[in-house]
């Protein structure tokens, strides 16, 4: 089963290169993904330390980066409301 399912990765990140590079988009794209990755990070460690709610915290992990990455800042208005609603 390993096996198998390391054959799909192989392959789907080999297709992935060649659209990159069939499609002429170089890697500017890596620039924009790689900052809208570090800014997203950002504003989630901004969140949990500038105090704005007490005993609130939002954990730095990928789910929540890409969250934030996709809705911007309403995305950490959205995990902050599921943290509330949650626990």
């Amino acid at each position: 089963m390993k096996l198998i399912v390391a054959g799909v990765l192989c392959v789907s990140l080999l297709l992935l290169i060649l659209v990159v590079f069939k499609k002429k988009l170089g890697l500017g794209w890596l620039t924009l993904f790689g900052s809208h990755l570090a800014l997203s990070a950002i504003a989630i460690y901004i969140f949990n330390f500038s105090g704005f709610i007490d005993e609130t915290y939002i954990p730095l992990n990928p789910m929540t980066i890409g969250t934030v990455m996709v809705l911007g800042l309403p995305g950490v208005a959205l995990l902050l409301g599921l943290k509330l609603t949650l626990i």
